[in-house]
């Protein structure tokens, strides 16, 4: 929207000409929505408090969580906010991937939200059955999937590739469409698994959008994309305002999420984000760095995985308590340590991921 405007006023003032640099815009639709965030904050959280409700606190869970009962939640419905908000501002309404990520956005949103809504206000503490919203992720997450096949301009745009392996290059004609609805439909699940301690789940989320950000700014930029040797995506540049709008407002909600939480993100924020984060993997082909640099994500999804088909099976549990950060807390680790241990481990993970970009 904005981008429009400047480069009208370019014929003005050359002053304007840096809001063509994808970099200017970045930093600014990460600032805007950090901005927004601190802003609206305030009332955005005074507006969920009315609902009178809070997040559901698991009987057999942690007992320091049993405080906890009451916060608001559905706080992700600020990040969607400032994200779209942001996006919409800096980003190049021109470009066919700004929109299928707001449209992964708000539709996996809106599915968070039938299901807080559900458990908040008509005070049923399942929510949404899990086969209803695992059907509209997957509707939502195929659609999704289905289109960026369809509309791929360039081989690359669906051929797999792997880190490490620089002549690895395997065209996946209709798989594509399978390996993108289980990236987006799992990611989006993985961080809704995340999201059980104050903080824990946006920061990762944070890093991990930013660190994409650096794919998505080498990939949509044929010098950068050649030199690293990673897949040249036209139009996946843009890609970078919107992460950058996910890391300004995904700090802008921590200032308010972190321990002891004002409010919590509910399943609005975690189920849209995740989507988020596995599509714009998808569209820079890079799904294998970002299990990597989601392994906070992968680690939790696994041990619901590993504790479920253990305890079918041979009737034990293999963790306490799943997700795994449950179970360290049943160790006796204070939640605080939890959360910023493994906010060290997704910095390192994130780093790994990066330094794939010169080990070709």
């Amino acid at each position: 929207m904005l981008l429009e405007l400047a480069r009208w006023l370019q014929g003005l003032a050359r002053f304007f000409a840096l809001f063509d640099y994808i970099t200017m815009r970045a930093i600014l639709s990460a600032l805007t929505a950090l901005a927004l965030s601190l802003l609206l904050g305030p009332s955005v959280i005074a507006r969920l408090a009315t609902l009178k409700g809070g997040q559901p606190i698991r009987s057999d869970g942690p007992q320091s969580h049993f405080s906890k009962a009451g916060t608001p939640t559905m706080g992700g419905a600020l990040i969607l906010l400032t994200i779209t908000l942001s996006t919409l501002l800096w980003g190049d309404l021109r470009n066919r991937y700004v929109w299928v990520l707001l449209g992964v956005l708000v539709s996996f949103g809106a599915i968070g939200w039938l299901d807080d809504w559900i458990k908040i206000v008509r005070r049923d503490p399942n929510g949404l059955k899990s086969r209803h919203k695992y059907a509209l992720q997957s509707l939502f997450g195929l659609a999704a999937a289905v289109f960026l096949y369809a509309t791929a301009d360039v081989p690359a745009a669906t051929t797999l590739y792997l880190p490490l392996l620089k002549n690895f290059a395997w065209p996946m004609g209709l798989g594509f469409i399978v390996l993108a609805y289980f990236w987006i439909v799992g990611f989006s699940n993985a961080v809704n698994l995340t999201d059980g301690l104050d903080g824990l789940a946006i920061m990762p989320t944070v890093l991990v959008a930013a660190a994409l950000g650096v794919f998505a700014y080498a990939s949509g930029n044929v010098v950068f994309s050649d030199y690293l040797g990673i897949p040249a995506v036209r139009g996946a540049g843009e890609l970078t305002i919107f992460c950058a709008a996910v890391a300004g407002a995904g700090l802008g909600f921590l200032w308010f999420n972190t321990y002891p939480a004002m409010v919590f993100m509910g399943d609005i924020g975690a189920l849209a984000l995740g989507a988020a984060l596995g599509t714009i993997a998808v569209i820079v082909r890079q799904e294998a760095i970002l299990l990597v640099m989601g392994g906070i994500f992968v680690i939790e999804t696994l041990s619901v995985m590993i504790q479920v088909a253990s305890f079918k099976l041979t009737g034990k549990r293999v963790f306490r308590m799943a997700p795994i950060h449950h179970h360290f807390e049943l160790k006796g680790w204070p939640e605080p340590r939890v959360i910023v241990r493994f906010w060290i481990i997704s910095v390192v993970l994130v780093l790994v991921g990066l330094a794939t970009l010169k080990v070709r």
